[in-house]
């Protein structure tokens, strides 16, 4: 007996809930807003989805998302080749640009490590972040991930990463409110705690 596929608003529904933080019931209001009131624009969503799929990839230097090969940051010649903030997502480097605190470049993680949900050193981009420090000009790596349980635990592996490795090692001072995440903290705040951050290694000069 062949098992039946699901209805349309049902597929529709089980799609919706891939979303972050979108259970079943908001799945299923979503579905019938879109459906009765937002027609048009579920359709201009289909189509911008689809191109973002085709055209956004990963930037061959930093890992945030970006059209081409590399983004306009690490295009940026002008910035300081020698600092790299290392931070969970690509919306962390958008608040840092905001705030205005730092001029050297990144490499976003793609994720954080969280072992209540099985998330563990695979679900960050580790390979990468290694090959991208190779022959490169970084002498001081910038941790930045959040005051949270999951971003202590990354910044651990990240620290230990870096412990025999020549490089300057500091993390963004706790200005940051206990179990705050970058991307809602305020520009004032976060540039504070990139100009205060706390030293886990000093730089180690290489013949």
């Amino acid at each position: 007996m062949m098992n039946k596929q699901p209805d349309a608003f049902a597929r529709l529904t089980n799609a919706l809930k891939v979303l972050p933080n979108v259970g079943p019931k908001s799945a299923q209001r979503m579905a019938h807003h879109l459906l009765q009131h937002k027609r048009k624009e579920a359709q201009e969503l289909v189509d911008a989805l689809q191109h973002a799929l085709k055209q956004v990839s990963h930037c061959a230097q930093c890992n945030t998302f970006c059209e081409g090969e590399l983004c306009s940051i690490c295009s940026d010649s002008t910035r300081d080749a020698r600092r790299l903030m290392v931070v969970h997502m690509p919306a962390d480097v958008s608040n840092m640009e905001t705030a205005n605190c730092h001029d050297g470049l990144y490499f976003v993680l793609m994720g954080q490590i969280n072992p209540a949900q099985g998330m563990d050193i695979s679900a960050i981009a580790l390979d990468k972040l290694v090959g991208r420090l190779q022959q490169s000009e970084v002498e001081e790596i910038i941790i930045a991930t959040n005051h949270t349980a999951e971003g202590d635990a990354t910044a651990y592996v990240l620290a230990e990463l870096f412990k025999t490795l020549p490089y300057r090692v500091s993390r963004l001072a706790k200005g940051i409110p206990l179990g705050g995440e970058l991307e809602y903290v305020d520009a004032g705040t976060l540039a504070q705690a990139v100009y205060e951050r706390r030293l886990l290694k000093e730089h180690e000069q290489t013949e």
